[in-house]
């Protein structure tokens, strides 16, 4: 039996807790199965089905494109592969903030259709009263505040936010709203270190970054940039773990080469 089988499952309040012990919360994307059971099985706390499956699965140069059938069909075999993570889907753009009742019915058939444990959304002030109607019924949500990537049209581009003081200032509020409206933690993406820390400090549920510097509760990648497969895309907050791309390119020239010349199959490989 392997040892995330006989671990405890993580669930939003051991999340809390590790806040609470001062325990870092390791977080990464998955979007299929093979992926989803390594990564649990390496003892990942969250696993986040992440929208950005529009980049990394879909080839689309935003997460825009990306619909609801599409991340539920990929939570589903993200989960069925899942046996200690916490699993949190991304709500797609639109899905969530038309209005408050119609998140909850999306956020609702993402966790009856996936068996997931909670969703994410993107935004403070404005969806503050759906993360509240569906915490409020039993939903999980983990916020997100920063560079959203959904709002990218609005943006003009993913330059780090926050670096005003009245961004900065709307961020800390939004914060502090998103807790209050039952969400049980929040992402913080590509703000100011120091904006993420005084963030961390104001809130009693976990915050997790990706390039908001060290003092957040726990952190988060897509699993393809840290792995090294996104050869194109090398912000300063990614870390390379690895260099995939590269170790599949020369498997597959291999493979290539070795059926060209005869030499795969061999007669051990042979019925």
């Amino acid at each position: 039996m392997k040892e995330t089988e006989k671990a405890k499952r993580v669930t939003t309040r051991t999340i809390l807790e590790m806040k609470a012990k001062n325990e870092k919360i390791a977080a990464l994307t998955a979007y299929d199965a093979i992926t989803a059971k390594v990564l649990d099985e390496s003892g990942i706390d969250i696993i986040l089905v992440g929208d950005s499956l529009s980049n990394v699965f879909q080839g689309n140069e935003t997460t825009i494109p990306v619909t609801l059938d599409e991340m539920v069909y990929h939570a589903k075999i993200v989960v069925r592969a899942v046996k200690r993570a916490l699993v949190v889907v991304d709500m797609p753009f639109m899905s969530y903030q038309v209005d408050a009742e119609e998140a909850l019915r999306n956020a609702g058939r993402i966790l009856k259709e996936t068996a997931a444990s909670a969703v994410k959304v993107e935004g403070g002030q404005a969806i503050a009263e759906s993360v509240r109607r569906m915490t409020e019924v039993g939903i999980p949500v983990m916020g997100h505040l920063g560079l959203t990537p959904q709002s990218i049209n609005k943006f003009g581009g993913y330059k780090p936010r926050g670096e005003e003081k009245t961004e900065a200032s709307r961020i800390l509020a939004d914060a502090k709203l998103l807790e209050s409206a039952g969400a049980f933690s929040i992402v913080l993406e590509k703000i100011p270190a120091q904006l993420a820390a005084k963030v961390t400090k104001s809130v009693k549920v976990p915050t997790i970054g990706i390039g908001a510097g060290e003092s957040c509760d726990g952190q988060i990648l897509v699993y393809a940039d840290m792995l090294g497969l996104t050869q194109d895309f090398k912000p300063r907050f990614v870390r390379h773990y690895a260099n995939m791309a590269e170790e599949m390119h020369n498997a597959f020239v291999r493979y290539i080469d070795e059926v060209k010349k005869g030499k795969f199959p061999s007669k051990e490989e042979s019925y």
